[in-house]
């Protein structure tokens, strides 16, 4: 099989698998269910082990999706597959109720290689946002009935529900070329596509009282670009410094969005329905990040990552009535500050046996969240969210292939709002195919 015939079936399986993949929901946190919902780690299953950190960082047998300048250092004779899945266990507490809850989610798809000298290709499919909650509560209020004072009155609950679902993937194109020594720029070209939707019920055991309901819907089809540069200064032959830094310029995203509102009469089965349209109800925050990576030799390498998401600025096409008028505001949301720093220390990967080869990692994180919420069950203002993790990537060795590497990360992820507490442990699993696509072949 040629090599252009592997690249063009690596991608049509790609597509054909994600379209049934990210499908399914990645997250059951009540947070997912406003704005663009809860944004995700993007980096690939190596970088997971560091807790994310990742902006400075340049490997030959790795794809660094978050810094597309890393791409030229790609390895001129092989081509790499990268693909990720996690487990993941939350408890959610809000006072004296607990609840768990279980997910599991085949999650990026990322591959690349070096086109020719000092130019580096990525392409693959990632998760930008995620969204997937539902909960309801109950409480009484006053009656309806004719006469509240008689025997055979009965007390009225009104129900209220929240549910949502949908999220936003990306698919990407990149390249990192390295024009003269040790400077190196890149872009990521995406295409974005997904669906936001929300649904308000509210209901009464009273069929005198008519039953409300708003659905608000929006499909989204759109772009993303990702400036990136990198600069490495070396001291020496085995150590250097890198400095990364990547700018992805925000935009409105674009998409009819369609809010119902249904009053629904239980005794005479009457609904009535009032739809409202708007074009452009989201944006995407312009997102200014920078990092610093530390390598000594093959040893070890320490990276400080900083990123910053202009998120306060952003419009939100508020419904205020259900006439159909639409007033953009803002105020909805907080901007974003988050800073990561990991670490990787591996023993001797040129050496032979299999424990010289095992690369240990960990990384501690926090972050802002970019939710504003003033909202009547009490949530004031956004989540914080603090991570730590610990990872290994371990050596794939066998007759065909000695340079794939299974990495496995543990992740602890604490988020707190004013009313709900999240705590997360998650599971992060990637496997990095790095196969020897490119290698001249000489006969004797």
């Amino acid at each position: 099989m040629t090599i252009t015939r592997r690249l063009i079936s690596l991608i049509s399986f790609l597509f054909l698998l994600s379209a049934n993949t990210f499908a399914q929901s990645g997250t059951l946190s009540p947070y997912s269910m406003y704005g663009l919902g809860s944004l995700i780690d993007q980096s690939n299953g190596a970088s997971r082990g560091m807790n994310g950190v990742g902006i400075a960082f340049r490997e030959s047998n790795q794809i660094n999706y978050l810094n597309p300048a890393s791409y030229s250092s790609v390895d001129s004779l092989t081509f790499i597959f990268d693909i990720g899945m996690s487990l993941q266990r939350t408890m959610f507490k809000e006072g004296n109720t607990s609840k768990n809850a279980n997910v599991a989610d085949f999650e990026y798809f990322i591959a690349g290689f070096r086109a020719r000298k000092h130019l580096g290709v990525g392409f693959g499919i990632v998760p930008y946002t995620d969204m997937g909650f539902g909960f309801e509560y109950k409480k009484e209020v006053q009656g309806y009935a004719q006469y509240p004072y008689d025997p055979l009155y009965t007390k009225t609950y009104q129900t209220t529900s929240y549910s949502s679902d949908g999220g936003l993937h990306e698919a990407f194109v990149g390249v990192g070329w390295e024009p003269v020594k040790n400077l190196s720029i890149g872009l990521n070209a995406s295409f974005l596509w997904g669906q936001i939707w929300r649904q308000l019920n509210v209901s009464f055991s009273d069929s005198y009282v008519n039953n409300t309901y708003k659905i608000y819907n929006q499909k989204i089809h759109t772009y993303k670009l990702a400036f990136a540069a990198q600069y490495t200064h070396q001291f020496g032959k085995a150590k250097d410094l890198t400095v990364g830094v990547t700018v992805t310029p925000g935009h409105q995203l674009g998409g009819d969005a369609d809010l119902d509102y249904i009053s629904y009469n239980i005794q005479t089965s009457r609904e009535d329905t009032i739809r409202c349209k708007a074009k452009d109800g989201y944006s995407m925050p312009t997102e200014v990040a920078v990092g610093f990576a530390y390598r000594n030799g093959h040893n070890w390498r320490i990276g400080l990552d900083y990123s910053f998401q202009n998120w306060a600025s952003l419009p939100v096409n508020d419904y205020k009535k259900p006439d159909g008028t639409l007033v953009g505001n803002t105020g909805y949301y907080n901007n974003r500050h988050k800073i990561n720093i990991g670490g990787e220390w591996c023993r001797n990967p040129l050496g032979r046996s299999f424990g010289d080869k095992i690369r240990y990692r960990a990384g501690i994180s926090y972050s802002s969240k970019y939710l504003k919420l003033n909202t009547a069950d009490g949530i004031k203002d956004g989540p914080r969210e603090i991570s730590a993790s610990v990872g290994v990537g371990l050596p794939i060795i066998n007759n065909y292939n000695n340079r794939s590497i299974l990495n496995i990360g543990f992740q602890w992820v604490n988020e707190s709002g004013s009313v709900i507490r999240e705590n997360t442990i998650r599971l992060n699993i990637g496997l990095t195919f790095n196969e020897r696509w490119f290698a001249k072949w000489k006969f004797e």
